[in-house]
């Protein structure tokens, strides 16, 4: 079968650019190994994604918000700290006229409502030819002039597909980003996240807290119900002891590293530990390939910008591909339209990945100057609303070129 795009990787970010293509009349593949309803599908977990309100557009716009707005929990205001120090900063939605600074979605809803999408647009009531692979691998690619031949293991039966573009969206672990000989640079940051919901004693009043330890970063996100989400980091040999405590005793450490800012912490759910590093693609494409979401950038969960970056890769693709679709033999796969992709998201990409590096070497520094500086830069940064504006900018991709997916606009 031939295509204009296969997409490798049904995860988030795959996903949501399979939703974004439907509309362009396009033939569309969606390769992927996992369903997004099953147990072992690592992109749609117990964790939480915290959506920016430029995500939040993108969403909205492609349609699929309307079945996650009841599901999120707006944040309100954002909370930093250091534990021991005075120093801290806020930010406060009222105070940048916004309702919200984003919005808490469990992955697992985001998943359902984007696969519900692309369930629709590949039945019945289809908008543009979405062919779905799934469960299925990836195992081979051969790259050609005008096209890639990818060769899929379906239940034991393999088969052949051609399209103009693939997409590399199979995670850090890049099998197609491989194929296509791009590199991609690896810091493993010799941490673990330990993420699960904890059970607070006063309600959160929608208020995300990002709190800077000696051992790590933890953050607590605020859900429905009263409870939080916990982003708790350590090292690896910290983080193995750690889920061998009985929940009291992990509640009493939590309770010591965040305080009583929520009152006595009550109860907590399941504990899985996530190890923490920074991958980065050398490059975003090479010859008919594209490189999107974390296989172009797997980044530390410190600052939340992970998936907001991903679905800009998104929005930015998608509509270089929207604008040359109407084309006399429109060709998505076309050098001057992925060298126009590299150049629009490299800034974008540099920022957020320097910004989100910078900040756990920073807060991981143990020298005691380099600790009052920090403290320092959290005072400055809480008196100084410029600042404050600049990192909400930075958060949602708010300079240089704005997708139209982010402003609201319609791809069609």
């Amino acid at each position: 079968m031939s295509f204009d795009v296969a997409i490798v990787g049904g995860g988030m970010v795959g996903a949501t650019l399979g939703v974004a293509l439907a509309p362009l009349n396009l033939r569309v593949a969606i390769i992927e190994a996992i369903p997004h309803n099953a147990a072992a599908q690592p992109s749609f977990d117990e964790r939480t994604t915290a959506l920016s309100n430029g995500s939040r557009r993108i969403l909205e716009t492609m349609g699929v918000w309307p079945a996650l707005s009841a599901l999120a929990t707006p944040i309100r205001k954002i909370h930093v700290s250091e534990q021991g120090r005075f120093g801290f900063a806020r930010i406060d939605a009222a105070e940048q006229g916004l309702s919200a600074m984003g919005y808490v979605v469990a992955n697992r809803d985001l998943g359902s409502a984007l696969w519900s999408r692309l369930s629709k647009s590949a039945g019945i009531e289809k908008i543009a030819g979405i062919e779905v692979y799934c469960p299925a691998e990836v195992s081979q690619v051969t790259a050609h002039a005008e096209s890639v031949t990818v060769e899929i293991a379906q239940q034991g039966i393999k088969s052949t597909i051609e399209a103009k573009l693939i997409v590399a969206a199979d995670g850090a672990q890049s099998a197609v980003r491989g194929a296509f000989g791009v590199d991609a640079q690896v810091r493993d940051y010799a941490q673990t996240a330990i993420i699960t919901t904890v059970l607070p004693q006063r309600f959160h009043d929608n208020v995300a807290y990002e709190r800077f330890t000696p051992s790590g970063p933890m953050a607590l996100l605020p859900l429905d119900g009263g409870r939080c989400t916990l982003v708790l980091t350590l090292t690896q040999e910290a983080a193995q002891s750690v889920m061998a405590w009985s929940d009291q005793e992990f509640l009493a450490e939590v309770q010591r590293r965040f305080g009583f800012r929520l009152g006595r912490l009550l109860k907590v759910g399941r504990r899985v530990p996530y190890p923490l590093s920074l991958t980065r693609a050398m490059r975003t494409s090479s010859g008919r390939c594209v490189i999107i979401g974390n296989a172009a950038q797997g980044l530390h969960p410190v600052a939340g910008m992970g998936f907001n970056l991903g679905l800009r890769d998104v929005a930015s693709l998608a509509e270089l591909i929207a604008e040359r679709a109407a084309l006399e033999d429109a060709d998505p796969g076309s050098p001057g339209l992925l060298a126009e992709y590299d150049a629009w998201r490299a800034s974008d990409r540099g920022a957020v990945i320097a910004f989100t590096d910078g900040l756990v070497r920073m807060f991981s520094n143990p020298l005691a100057a380099v600790r009052r500086l920090r403290n320092l830069g959290l005072l400055a940064f809480d008196l100084l609303p410029p600042a404050k504006a600049a990192l909400s900018r930075l958060s949602t991709g708010g300079s240089g070129r704005v997708p139209k997916l982010a402003r609201g606009v319609s791809l069609t």
